[in-house]
């Protein structure tokens, strides 16, 4: 089972709907280090899982400037570009 959970501090929850997940994922999948402490370290965690558990399916990584930021034009582009799924990763 998968849970997912949103770290947002909504005091008015908005209702949002899961985009469809697909029923096998084959491909590559892009981690993103947004740059904050430690997010290297959940991020290595989830790639040694997808290894393990996703037979054939590639991991790239890509990292941020800086937490502050919204990730360059030229970093969404080549993320556009090279993966199938992306998994964005922080952590404190």
């Amino acid at each position: 089972m998968v849970q997912f959970l949103d770290p947002t501090d909504e005091r008015v929850p908005i209702r949002r709907q899961l985009t469809a997940r697909p029923e096998h994922i084959a491909g590559t999948v892009g981690l993103l280090d947004i740059n904050k402490a430690r997010g290297d370290v959940l991020l290595d965690r989830v790639e040694q899982l997808i290894t393990e558990r996703l037979a054939g399916v590639a991991v790239r990584r890509y990292r941020k400037p800086t937490m502050a930021k919204p990730a360059p034009g030229q970093l969404r582009q080549e993320i556009l570009e090279e993966v199938d799924f992306v998994i964005e990763g922080l952590a404190d």
